[in-house]
């Protein structure tokens, strides 16, 4: 294991670290009466990551975003931190690993006091065999180590040595700004994102994906906080890492070609399969039809915005009155998208009444819009509040008038 953070931040700087994880941590009692406080974000990664930060923060600051979602890449892309295996996984310096997008991303994101939400993923080949991206690691203690070295990288103590700094962000010796936010993957339920989905054990289908994912979020909870700030002073405040992050249907039909698992399913199988270690759960409860609103209640087991009482309810029942975080949620627009698209003024109108939903509900912490900006691909993701030119949508000045 690599050496542990010694703290040589002052009091002040320690109890500012607590003031920017109090806004994410889980309300007290009397809070939860009245969720006073709804954090209201984007996931745009393409937007936000790989673009002219400059720009992207510029919009996003403009907007008045208060966090910002995007993948950080275990393995299986070009934006891979880890795609050569490391010599010591649990150190953030280590020279196989390559955080240097990551680095600039938290760096803008907290000059425009805008939140980083990270959420860990896909596997890289050497720590699954040489398996798809979407297989677990063979030894869940290889994930547990990179989480580990995220957590320390961006714990808010940690100074990158000077051969992984970026000279253009003129930032010198002064620590990396921390993340308080984490997930387990992304939608687990879903064979883009983990397979195998099914598997027939002893004659009988098993839902696989919760087996593994349950392996996955062990490892990325107990990854992130193993870290100390010092064995006197205990683990860093305020780290919080959300596990689920579901999708928000399935088809639980393990023969199809495409087999995927309800949310409640999986939520049930992971509890037979051992989770118990968590602090918030993650849903995406995107709609199934243009006709469907925020407010329409789907058939079960889907769990849309509509019917999130249905998940809050079994969520209560098998780990208890844990908190909810929608990580995904947006409606596409025509002409973009002709098949699930629905008109400008009604993107702008269910998007109001999605933040006005959650931010009833005293256990929404956080509800996340997905995209920024359109995929200029034809076919991909047309959910953006903006055109792929770079043209507001009504839906635009709608989040800017309902952001607190």
């Amino acid at each position: 294991m690599s050496r542990r953070i010694v703290l040589l931040a002052t009091a002040a700087a320690a109890a500012a670290g607590l003031a920017v994880s109090a806004a994410m941590a889980a309300p007290s009692k009397s809070a939860a009466k009245a969720n006073t406080h709804l954090i209201v974000g984007i996931n745009d990664e393409a937007f936000a990551l790989y673009g002219d930060p400059s720009t992207a923060f510029s919009t996003l600051k403009s907007l008045k975003a208060q966090a910002i979602r995007v993948n950080l890449y275990w393995g299986g892309t070009k934006w891979a931190v880890a795609a050569k295996k490391p010599s010591d996984a649990t150190d953030p310096g280590d020279p196989n690993y390559d955080w240097s997008i990551y680095d600039r991303l938290v760096r803008y994101a907290t000059q425009n006091n805008i939140k980083v939400v990270f959420s860990i993923l896909f596997t890289p080949g050497w720590a699954n065999g040489g398996k798809a991206r979407t297989v677990a690691p063979t030894d869940q203690k290889a994930l547990q180590d990179f989480a580990y070295a995220a957590a320390e990288r961006y714990s808010g103590y940690w100074t990158p040595p000077a051969w992984q700094r970026d000279p253009t962000l003129g930032i010198g010796d002064a620590p990396l700004p921390a993340v308080k936010t984490w997930t387990a993957w992304n939608e687990p339920n879903n064979p883009v994102y983990l397979t195998p989905q099914w598997k027939a054990v002893g004659g009988k289908w098993k839902i696989w994906s919760a087996h593994e994912y349950v392996r996955i979020c062990n490892a990325v909870y107990t990854g992130v906080h193993s870290l100390l700030i010092s064995p006197e002073r205990g683990p860093v405040p305020g780290e919080q890492v959300a596990c689920g992050v579901t999708a928000p249907r399935g088809n639980n039909a393990p023969r199809s070609s495409r087999p995927s698992v309800d949310p409640l399913a999986f939520m049930r199988a992971m509890k037979t399969y051992g989770l118990k270690r968590f602090d918030v759960y993650a849903h995406n409860p995107y709609y199934g039809s243009p006709r469907e609103t925020p407010t329409t209640r789907p058939a079960k087991p889907a769990v849309e915005l509509g019917n999130i009482d249905v998940l809050l309810a079994q969520l209560t029942k098998l780990w208890g009155p844990k908190h909810l975080w929608i990580t995904e949620y947006g409606y596409q627009t025509k002409p973009q998208d002709k098949l699930l698209g629905v008109t400008y003024a009604k993107q702008a109108q269910y998007l109001s009444q999605a933040i006005a939903i959650a931010r009833k509900n005293p256990r929404i912490d956080m509800l996340v819009w997905f995209l920024l900006k359109d995929e200029p691909q034809s076919g991909n993701w047309q959910s953006g509040l903006m055109t792929s030119s770079g043209v507001a949508k009504p839906s635009y000045s709608a989040f800017q008038k309902l952001v607190r």
